[in-house]
């Protein structure tokens, strides 16, 4: 069941929004009414969003496509942090440390960097709504994911710290924590893991991308206007606080 609400005029940018739960996000926003607006290092068209290449790690780059959303809708009220890298599946020790810094880079320092931008634009207004994407790792710590682990927890101490310093607004910061949820990024660590994922879920698989989108899309909305500073599971039961 697909479960909509009424975003007409709003304005959303997605990053990491071309694949993934960032596509479902997309697909849900675009179906709600939403102006959508995709930034995605590698970027591929999607039916109803404009979509821009963007690394969230370059500041330029962020601030060159944030021009040309002000310029055509002139104000943003929706941000999903989505853009993230999980990196090599093993143990810290043998990590090679560009690996580590690109997986912080992207998940948390992209994070960083989008809100540090888009924010000013939203106070201005008085109004928005940010979703940081984090992970149950930042939650629990998950071995052979050290580096991700520890990027998700920033994300969630980021969404916390950010929700308190906004409040005099209606300006409304949360997080998604999702657990293993099927999509390439999950499937590329192998058939091994997966399984292993599965097996530790209460419920025995995957969660689906719709899913995650129709929590993120409740979050965009009206109807949560009294959460900030939140972080939502979507675990399957596997997250234990």
């Amino acid at each position: 069941m697909t479960v909509t609400y009424d975003l007409g005029g709003k304005t959303a940018i997605v990053t990491g929004g071309a694949r993934g739960i960032g596509k479902a996000v997309v697909a849900q926003l675009v179906q709600s009414g939403a102006e959508v607006w995709i930034w995605d290092a590698d970027p591929v068209p999607v039916d109803g969003a404009r979509c821009q290449a963007v690394d969230v790690t370059k500041a330029q780059q962020i601030k060159d496509a944030l021009a040309e959303v002000v310029a055509n809708n002139g104000r943003i009220d929706i941000l999903i942090n989505n853009a993230g890298y999980l990196g090599n599946y093993g143990g810290f020790e043998a990590f090679d440390p560009v690996e580590w810094q690109r997986i912080i880079g992207v998940n948390l320092i992209g994070v960083f960097e989008v809100t540090h931008q888009v924010l000013p634009i939203m106070r201005r207004a008085g109004n928005g709504r940010i979703i940081n994407m984090g992970s149950l790792a930042g939650k629990e710590g998950l071995p052979n994911l050290a580096a991700y682990s520890a990027a998700s927890a920033g994300v969630i101490a980021f969404t916390k710290a950010l929700s308190r310093e906004v409040c005099d607004t209606d300006i409304r910061v949360n997080c998604v924590a999702p657990g293993p949820i099927d999509t390439e990024l999950i499937r590329r660590l192998g058939n091994d893991v997966v399984n292993g994922m599965i097996n530790a879920s209460p419920l025995k698989r995957l969660g689906s991308v719709d899913e995650v989108a129709a929590l993120v899309l409740w979050l965009c909305s009206d109807a949560s206007a009294f959460n900030t500073g939140a972080v939502f599971d979507m675990s399957g039961g596997r997250a234990r606080y």
